[in-house]
């Protein structure tokens, strides 16, 4: 392989990110490859405490603008001080959520301005986004019965209404259908296994 790249797995909670993120990085190291994985937001010392303001659900209201701003910030600290410098040290790098979360979250969920979206990242971080992105796509009825299941604390976002994630899911699939040279949707609402074998053959088409 030429050189070192991006990947970002994007979807709403419950959408089974965190198996495929495994799958993933197996892959990669099967390539004999060098990986970091990652998070937004998060991902630096710096970024995770903003990380805990956005997702704590005990944090006063925060304002959706301050909510946009405060995940730019994290992704500024996160793309010039950990994802470059890797990519520039010949690594790859899988990160749990990047910028398309912005679009779905605070775009689609929010409401927010999708062109003022656009303005700040390019304003922050110019044109740079990861080479492969892979949108695990699944109903939010089936994605809210899984984080059910997992018995945890909810996070300020996971404790949204419904109608919020039908916009967050809407809004992805939308910014995947904007990008399909770089997006891919693989449908997360069938089992475990053919999720992973959907992304294993995505990365050997595009990669191997």
């Amino acid at each position: 392989m030429s050189r070192a790249r991006f990947i970002s797995v994007e979807g709403t909670d419950g959408a089974g990110k965190t198996s495929v993120l495994a799958t993933i990085e197996a892959w990669v190291k099967a390539q004999g490859e060098i990986l970091i994985t990652t998070r937004e937001p998060g991902g630096t010392p710096l970024a995770e405490q903003i990380r805990q303001l956005l997702l704590n659900s005990r944090t006063d209201k925060l304002d959706d603008d301050a909510e946009l701003l405060l995940m730019m910030a994290a992704r500024v600290q996160h793309v010039r001080t950990k994802i470059q410098p890797a990519l520039a040290a010949g690594k790859w790098v899988l990160s749990d959520r990047f910028y398309d979360a912005s679009y779905a979250y605070q775009g689609g969920g929010r409401g927010l301005s999708f062109e003022r979206i656009d303005q700040l990242h390019y304003w922050s971080i110019g044109d740079f986004h990861p080479d492969l992105t892979i949108l695990l796509d699944v109903p939010v009825e089936i994605g809210q019965a899984r984080v059910a299941h997992r018995g945890e604390e909810k996070t300020r976002f996971e404790e949204e209404q419904t109608a919020f994630f039908e916009r967050v899911r809407q809004a992805y699939l939308a910014r995947a259908a904007q990008a399909p040279e770089r997006m891919f949707v693989i449908d997360a609402s069938v089992d475990q296994a053919s999720v992973q074998q959907a992304v294993l053959a995505l990365l050997d088409d595009r990669w191997s």
